[in-house]
């Protein structure tokens, strides 16, 4: 499963959803898993966003399925970001030749 980022803001039907009802957050990540991803982490945050949601996903047609199935509620907007984990980009990285070097000999 690949790693996913999205930042999410509420608008302002939904901070009403959740003022009147927090328990709406859990059944989100629930519907989430129905649509074929899982929530693996989430905070809610200060600033520009409002949560930061750690998402595993199969790939990227999945991730935007429920980016678009979510977001199309009108009661949150999402910023999704696929993230590598740094052990494995660092290795993708001695893999590749420096730049302005050639493989060819």
């Amino acid at each position: 499963m690949a790693t996913y980022i999205m930042l999410s803001t509420l608008t302002d039907d939904g901070r009403e959803t959740i003022s009147e009802r927090p328990e709406r957050i859990a059944q989100v990540n629930k519907e989430v898993e129905q649509l074929g991803a899982r929530v693996v982490q989430q905070y809610a945050v200060l600033g520009p966003y409002d949560f930061v949601n750690v998402v595993e996903a199969p790939d990227n047609e999945t991730i935007a399925r429920v980016s678009v199935a979510l977001g199309a509620r009108g009661t949150v907007q999402f910023l999704t970001m696929p993230a590598i984990p740094v052990d494995q980009f660092t290795a993708s990285l001695q893999q590749t030749p420096p730049t302005g070097e050639s493989t060819a000999e």
